[in-house]
């Protein structure tokens, strides 16, 4: 009988970017459904464009401009003939207004109906339909609380106030931020627990009155409230709380007519559970669920939209353990900085799934989130899953700006991650441990201040040096030696190679760091071929894939800059300058700020927004602003002159002059 009134959807428009909408249409093309993508102009030619059967353009670059109109969005499905839109995650997939204009334009929302939204995707109202009372002020004892967005996720609109005197701040900025990613500045007030676990569960209902929990996520591992690192099932809950949460999370959905996917989200702390809200929308973390389940979400999602039930017996039965972790462009130990330029290469081993908005040759650009691909490993255990995921980010080949790669790795590895005994708090106690240089290889050569392989330049310049090598002839004696000088990225340690020509080939002395002369090793070279070098270091056969565009050199997991033979002189800037941290556009500047003003150590003077995350630029010392190159939209360039602040005199110093 339902089978016969159900609607079926022929073309189908992703309100989205990126990778959740390749996903989309992966899913939609598997069930022979046409395909519409939407763009900004930052987004021309982006892989979501190339993978859809069709696209339309939204004037225009900034979010606001484009992917939350919709307006735009609506009339770009009537102009494409789509008769269903999915919302992805972000921008407007929890907006009821948007999803209200799609059905009123006759078209299919993929979503839960518009009511349901408005009751759980603010936050402030779940907690009322659930009979949680939300702070409505702060005082001193209420601290530490976080200030939150009404609407959206992915941690923006997010700040922890531990002290009443930084309050008007956080609200000020986690409004701005959260107007910006969803158009929607309402903010309110929750305790922050510290040392819990983010445990949520996902849902599915159909229109007849079934429900699926299907289990636990743990997504502990986060920054900036944004996560990074999420599995399923939460390892080490016990059987009755887990319980305990799908029963809450499906009294949730039943107590809204809820339809669709969606996700109840908790904070467990002390064997306690703790609403934080409700995802009426798929979640980034949805394919360690599908992983486990066997199942296909984003189909279930259009299933549920064209009016098909669910299974009444219950969704398959789970098996296994699936990690999904984040590859982001950002630099962890840089306070997290996004980075941009061209994505050159990006290479997953099997034995994981890959979702990614990006293929080789493509920009990372300054206007949306740093997610570049997520990894997913799928195994009988968590141990099994984690050592994969680990391994295969290892071995991946990532060229392009720098990523959260080694963090990826270092925190799968982690004693406390291992033995899932990890919360909120991870990043806050080990990031530091965990982005500083390791000991990597037993070897004297080992570079102590640089991130990368200590083996790395001295086959870069190995590789570099084989073409001449071959055309060069025999010696009867070795060549002068040949120095070539390299930078690892991202933390700038310079290092220098000696090589030579001899009758047998190339031969070398290991990589040094600049000014640490007894880091030397003598090392054999075993073969040298395009794209590769194989050195014999300490007895055994180590295999370097090399590649490099420009100036910029890739030797397995370690990227390096070619440095000219003859330095450049730096540019040269007044003491006091603040340079731009990362390309981005300013979005505020603080109130009565002007050239000549008195400004305190520490004081934000400039707000820059860069991947859809807010940065303070902030005063270097207490003085004088002399210089404002600033202002609200200006876009800028890594580097540029933001302003200028000259310190003050210390009163001793003046009285001696």
């Amino acid at each position: 009988m339902r089978d016969n009134v159900m609607p079926t959807i022929s073309t189908l428009l992703v309100a989205n970017r990126g990778e959740i909408a390749c996903r989309i249409f992966r899913t939609c093309h598997e069930l022979g459904i046409r395909t519409v993508a939407v763009h900004s102009d930052a987004d021309d030619n982006a892989l979501h464009t190339r993978v859809a059967g069709a696209a339309v353009r939204l004037p225009g670059a900034a979010p606001a401009e484009t992917y939350l109109r919709g307006d735009l969005l609506v009339k770009a499905a009537l102009d494409a003939g789509a008769d269903a839109v999915h919302p992805g995650y972000g921008f407007l997939s929890e907006n009821a207004d948007f999803a209200r204009a799609v059905i009123d334009a006759g078209l299919t929302w993929i979503g839960p109906p518009p009511e349901a939204i408005e009751a759980m995707a603010s936050k402030t109202r779940a907690k009322e339909l659930l009979g949680i009372a939300p702070l409505t002020s702060v005082t001193a004892g209420d601290l530490p609380v976080l200030v939150k967005a009404a609407a959206g996720g992915g941690g923006r609109g997010m700040r922890v106030v531990r002290e009443l005197a930084e309050l008007d701040g956080a609200l000020a900025d986690a409004r701005a931020e959260a107007w910006s990613a969803f158009g929607d500045g309402e903010v309110f007030f929750e305790p922050y627990i510290e040392g819990g676990r983010h445990i949520e569960v996902q849902v599915l209902a159909d229109a007849y009155g079934t429900v699926w929990a299907l289990g636990t996520r743990d997504c502990s591992l986060q920054r900036r409230h944004q996560k990074v690192i999420e599995e399923a099932p939460a390892p080490g809950l016990a059987p009755e709380l887990a319980a305990a949460l799908e029963e809450m999370a499906e009294r949730a959905v039943r107590a809204t007519g809820y339809r669709g996917a969606g996700t109840v989200e908790f904070l467990v702390a002390d064997g306690q559970a703790h609403f934080l809200e409700m995802n009426t929308r798929l979640q980034v973390e949805h394919p360690v669920t599908e992983a486990v389940f066997g199942i296909d979400l984003v189909a279930l999602q259009i299933r549920i939209a064209e009016g098909g039930p669910l299974d009444g017996d219950g969704p398959p039965r789970a098996h296994g353990h699936a990690v999904e972790a984040r590859l982001c462009a950002e630099d962890p130990a840089a306070d997290w900085a996004p980075q941009t330029g061209t994505l050159h290469r990006l290479a997953v081993p099997g034995a994981v799934r890959l979702d990614t908005g990006y293929a080789d040759g493509d920009l990372i650009g300054v206007h949306y989130d740093a997610l570049l691909a997520k990894a997913v490993a799928h195994a009988p255990t968590r141990a099994e899953a984690v050592r994969r995921l680990a391994g295969v980010l290892e071995r991946a080949a990532v060229h392009g700006p720098v990523t959260n790669r080694d963090l990826l790795v270092r925190s799968l590895r982690h004693p406390e991650f291992a033995e899932a005994r990890m919360d909120t708090g991870f990043y806050g106690r080990h990031l530091d441990a965990l982005t500083e240089p390791a000991p990597d290889l037993p070897s004297r050569s080992r570079l102590r201040s640089s991130r990368g392989d200590p083996h790395a330049p001295l086959a870069a310049a190995l590789a570099d040096a084989h073409g001449r090598s071959r055309f060069g002839g025999f010696r009867n004696v070795p060549s002068q030696p040949q120095t070539k000088r390299y930078r690892t990225e991202p933390d700038g340690t310079e290092h220098e190679v000696r090589y030579w020509h001899t009758r047998d080939g190339l031969a070398a002395e290991g990589a040094h760091v600049v000014d640490v002369v007894d880091a030397v090793d003598v090392v054999h070279v075993v073969r040298v071929e395009a794209g590769a070098v194989v050195l014999e270091i300490g007895g055994v056969r180590r295999r370097f894939d090399v590649a490099r565009y420009g100036d910029q050199v890739y030797v397995n997991a370690t990227a390096l800059t070619a440095l000219p033979r003859f330095p450049e002189p730096a540019a040269q800037y007044a003491p006091g300058s603040l340079l731009a941290p990362m390309p981005g556009t300013i979005v505020r500047v603080a109130e009565g700020l002007a050239e000549g003003a008195r400004v305190a150590a520490g004081q934000p003077l400039l707000w820059l927004e860069a991947m859809k995350m807010e940065h303070r630029i902030t005063a270097p010392a207490s003085g004088t602003l002399t210089a404002l190159h600033a202002a609200p939209g200006h876009q800028v360039e890594v580097g540029a002159l933001l302003a200028v602040v000259q310190a003050a005199v210390p009163e001793e110093e003046s009285e001696e002059s």
